[in-house]
Parts: C-alpha cells; sequence; structure tokens
C-alpha cells in the first residue's frame, strides 16, 4: 500500500518556482529543489514527474496566476482606463514588493528564447490572454474618447507588454517603488 503523501503540493510547488524563478532551469538542481520544496527524490517523481515537469508546471502555475491577477484587477475600475492604470500600478507595486525574488516569466523568455517548443506553448499562451485582455481595454477606453483614436490598439497592447516586462526587470535591477509606477503612468499618459 502507497503512503499518504505527507507535503503541501501547492507549498511544494510555490517553492520550486522561486528556485526557478532565481535560478533558471539549467542553474537549478533538483538537490536544491528537493531541499526548498522539502520533499524526496521519489516524492518529486511520484508527484510531479521528473525536472523538466516539474519546471513546466511551475511556470504554468505561475504564469497563469500572475496573469489572472493583472487582468483580475484591471477589471475592478469603473472606466477602461482607470482599469489599465490600475493594472499598471498594481504590477509595479507587485514587482517593488517582489524585487529581490526573480520572475519566471522573464526568466524562461531570458534562458530559453524561442528555443523550446514545449516552454513557448506555456509563455504564448499566457502573453496571448494577457494581450487580448489589454486589446478589449484599450479599444473599450477608445471607443469612450480615453484613448486617442490614432492609437493602434495591438501596438498599444504590445508596448504595455513591453512596458509590464520592463518594469518587473527594473524592479530586480533595484529601481524605487516611485519610479515604477511613475512609468506605469507615463505608460498610461501616452495612450492619450
Amino acid at each position: 500500500m502507497a503512503r499518504p503523501k505527507e507535503f503541501d503540493r501547492e507549498e511544494a510547488l510555490e517553492a520550486a518556482i522561486q528556485i526557478f524563478a532565481d535560478h533558471g532551469y539549467e542553474g537549478s538542481s533538483t538537490d536544491a529543489l528537493l531541499e526548498a520544496m522539502g520533499i524526496g527524490r521519489q516524492s518529486l517523481y511520484d508527484t510531479f514527474g521528473d525536472k523538466r515537469h516539474l519546471y513546466l508546471e511551475a511556470l504554468q502555475h505561475y504564469s497563469a496566476h500572475n496573469v489572472a491577477s493583472l487582468i483580475r484587477t484591471m477589471s475592478e475600475s469603473a472606466s477602461p482606463l482607470a482599469g489599465l492604470e490600475a493594472g499598471l500600478l498594481w504590477f509595479a507595486d507587485e514587482a517593488a514588493r517582489t524585487a529581490n525574488v526573480g520572475c519566471l516569466g522573464i526568466s524562461a523568455v531570458c534562458e530559453f528564447g524561442r528555443s523550446d517548443q514545449t516552454v513557448n506553448a506555456v509563455t504564448d499562451a499566457m502573453a496571448r490572454t494577457q494581450r487580448a485582455a489589454l486589446e478589449r481595454l484599450i479599444g473599450e477606453a477608445q471607443a469612450r474618447g480615453e484613448v486617442a483614436a490614432t492609437v493602434d490598439v495591438r501596438v498599444a497592447a504590445q508596448f504595455i507588454t513591453a512596458t509590464l516586462a520592463g518594469v518587473r526587470v527594473s524592479a530586480r535591477g533595484g529601481t524605487p517603488a516611485a519610479t515604477l509606477r511613475a512609468l506605469a503612468r507615463m505608460a498610461i499618459r501616452s495612450l492619450r
């Protein structure tokens, strides 16, 4: 009879996310993952498969959580432009708060580029979801006259996406929270 698992799967996955975010896939040894997760090698294999499957699950979980949080924050405002601003400010604050922790999404893009189709599938799916939400809000804001009629909605959504990545990297590099918030506000002003 199999022994029951004696660890919290979600907590173990969160610990793995931090290791992968800080050290990348190649730089994260199985031993470091096991220690951070508080599990044994057999539990890793029984629960997550191997290191690669753990990485892909961690990337999926991390990306889905972050994109969902951003979309939720952007959806809570009375106007589309106010929602965009609230989302960017939330993201800036979150980046500042977690500046000492790596970003698994950016780490994946930097480590793999476009060389790994499975990693691409995860990052591309999250990027499409985020971009679609941004395009919808920017389009709605444009229809209300909150965004200039001359703004290309698709380009603007890509610009906001690049701004978010820049904010995350800047935070990791030590940029103060007030500056990150100013960058978010500048991105919103550029849409008017």
